[in-house]
């Protein structure tokens, strides 16, 4: 029930004022922190990332934020009118005991009071919304995921028509096919003529006099579907997929909804992310820094050679061109940002204290400007 879910802004920790980068940046960090893949041992770690993710899912989206900061949870939940994630909502086993002209209604935008020229209208079905979850370089590098989930269908049966094979619908004998039934009233101000829904075909003009047994004169059947979801290279955590036409079934030869598949990324043990650019830190030895040398850098596609200067100072970046995130519709790529880390030596034996002892008095402080510079602003030219 949406009463029982906290609000959106209260789990992305953010207020209503957050524009759309920061309500991205507050996504993934807690998408990253809550994973369930980085807490294994959490047994809420599931149910609190989807809690981020349908946070994200409204406030990233324009018109869904406008009716979720309007109505709260009920402009956004399905089961309100919100037509927020109700993709997935359980109709029951064999569909027994339900009225399908509520269900439908509420998939198409039906109701008592439409009338029926706009309730027999061509009517686009419901979209639908799934989750996957990938590597950092499935990401990167684009990929194929079989995804499953429920939509509504057209009775294969009776191809939607609601009769039994070889039977027909027919035109109701008590609105004349109108859906529509005049009634009149006698009141104190005399005789009045109203207009209401026909009683006999729920307002749509027809009436089946032998059902469907598959779908049970409804036209429709619940599926579980499966099928291939291709992510393009490139993508990032929290974008989304549209599969169009994948989503449950119009009415009245309208057209299928679509399916929006929202994607997160798992973290990368060595690599972050900021748009197309990847970063990593690369610890050398201090040898490596004072001489200069020819070390190995890890990228998405394997490692390359990079030759650092003689002189490097820890915290100094590098750039690989290319070697970065596909950027999509586009032959380019991102670049490679490294950091090099000088590596201090730990549990040096006697005989390399006294080698460094004799490099450090060979040295002095003239080999150190930054050191020197520093001494200089803190005790003067002649200290």
């Amino acid at each position: 029930m949406a009463d029982n879910k906290r609000d959106y802004y209260e789990v992305l920790g953010i207020d209503k004022s957050a524009d759309e980068q920061t309500i991205k940046k507050a996504y993934r960090k807690l998408a990253k922190q809550h994973h369930p893949d980085v807490n294994p041992d959490d047994p809420k770690a599931e149910e609190k990332f989807k809690e981020i993710n349908e946070a994200y899912e409204v406030l990233s989206d324009a018109d869904k934020k406008s009716r979720y900061d309007q109505y709260g949870h009920a402009g956004v939940d399905p089961n309100m009118g919100g037509g927020g994630f109700g993709g997935f909502g359980d109709f029951g086993g064999g569909f027994g005991g339900f009225d399908f002209g509520d269900i439908f209604g509420s998939f198409f935008g039906g109701g008592g009071g439409q009338s029926s020229a706009r309730r027999n209208m061509p009517q686009q079905g419901e979209d639908l919304r799934a989750h996957i979850t990938i590597s950092f370089e499935e990401a990167a590098f684009g990929c194929k995921k079989e995804i499953s989930y429920n939509r509504v269908e057209l009775c294969d049966e009776c191809k939607g028509s609601g009769a039994q094979k070889g039977t027909s619908a027919e035109t109701c004998k008590t609105c004349g096919g109108s859906g529509q039934v005049r009634v009149t009233q006698r009141t104190p101000l005399g005789m009045f003529q109203t207009t209401k829904t026909c009683d006999a075909c729920g307002g749509r003009g027809k009436t089946i006099k032998n059902p469907c047994t598959n779908c049970r004169g409804t036209g429709y059947v619940r599926i579980k579907k499966t099928l291939d979801v291709t992510i393009p290279a490139g993508i990032d955590d929290g974008q989304r997929v549209i599969l169009q036409g994948q989503g449950n079934a119009g009415r009245n030869g309208g057209a299928y909804g679509d399916l929006y598949v929202s994607v997160s990324v798992r973290p990368h043990p060595v690599f972050e992310r900021d748009g197309y650019n990847i970063y990593c830190d690369v610890p050398i030895t201090f040898v490596e820094a004072a001489l200069g040398a020819e070390i190995d850098i890890p990228t998405l596609e394997g490692k390359v050679q990079y030759t650092i200067p003689e002189g490097t100072q820890t915290d100094t970046r590098f750039t690989l061109r290319g070697k970065g995130i596909q950027i999509p519709r586009s032959k380019n790529k991102g670049d490679l940002i490294f950091r090099v880390v000088v590596e201090v030596p730990k549990g040096l034996s006697g005989t390399q204290k006294d080698a460094l002892k004799k490099f450090a008095e060979l040295c002095g402080n003239s080999n150190y400007s930054k050191k020197e510079s520093f001494m200089k602003k803190i005790f003067g030219k002649d200290k």
